[in-house]
């Protein structure tokens, strides 16, 4: 009888383009994921997949977006809990997933977020797939965070930027972890408004937290994979293409592994 696999696709912002190239190495390789559990765009581009989308869909989607597509960027957008709104993001994934629920996903899928109140992490299991996507995507303090019942959430990569033990918590025998947040916090030349110092702030957070995170969750997966990503922003979607290069090479360069560690 073989393995079930489990996919933990990391937080990264336009970083996280290079889980749709991962993805198609699969596809093109024969390897099915039987469970995904995804964090901020691991979510966007996990959940997608788990819906049925192919990675070649997903990355035509992905790959034509510009700045305007995705976000409101004007001084009038600017609210009480949030520098930008997030409506644009939540209509195009309506447009692809429309009302349907995460039970519902060919794939079973899992993302997580961070609850406000509690301080605790949430993992959604069911409901809106478009809501807790974007839950789990959404950039504390840029982003308005979303409300669902008695809860508020901002992104998951607070607490679990790339969910390890919920997918093993799903059931997979093995488990593979994409992290392309290596390196995140490389020196920049200069740090010039408020939003760029708000995601300077998280670059650096983050590249301390994967030193963590590798001494802890990380060491519960059975194959770690870190894209190269060097030179590459988070924020910024003028090296998409890259970035889906860089997946797609790490998923055929670590294809064999995958299809060993399933034996």
């Amino acid at each position: 009888m073989s393995k079930t696999l489990g996919l933990a696709l990391g937080s990264g912002g336009a970083r996280g383009v290079a889980h749709v190239g991962f993805l198609r190495a699969l596809e093109e390789e024969g390897i099915k994921p039987d469970y995904i559990a995804g964090c901020s765009m691991g979510a966007v581009v996990g959940g997608c997949f788990a819906s049925g989308l192919t990675a070649l869909e997903i990355k035509e989607v992905i790959l034509d977006l510009k700045m305007r597509d995705i976000l409101d960027i004007s001084p009038a957008v600017i609210t009480k809990m949030s520098l930008l709104r997030s409506k644009k993001m939540a209509d195009m994934l309506a447009e692809y997933l429309g009302d349907k629920k995460l039970e519902d996903f060919p794939v079973p899928f899992r993302c997580v977020a961070t609850e406000l109140y509690s301080g605790k992490l949430h993992v959604f299991e069911k409901g809106n797939a478009v809501k807790a996507i974007q839950a789990s995507s959404t950039i504390p303090a840029v982003f308005r965070p979303v409300k669902t019942d008695e809860m508020m959430f901002v992104d998951g990569g607070c607490l679990c930027r790339v969910p390890v033990q919920v997918v093993k918590d799903m059931g997979a025998d093995v488990v593979v972890a994409v992290d392309v947040l290596k390196n995140a916090g490389e020196p920049v030349e200069k740090v010039g408004n408020i939003i760029e110092l708000v995601l300077r702030v998280f670059d650096i957070m983050d590249t301390n937290q994967t030193e963590l995170w590798r001494n802890s969750e990380g060491g519960l997966c059975d194959l770690l994979i870190e894209p190269e990503m060097k030179g590459m922003s988070q924020y910024l979607i003028k090296d998409l293409d890259k970035a889906y290069a860089e997946g797609y090479a790490a998923g055929k360069e670590n294809a064999e592994k995958i299809k060993e560690l399933l034996r």
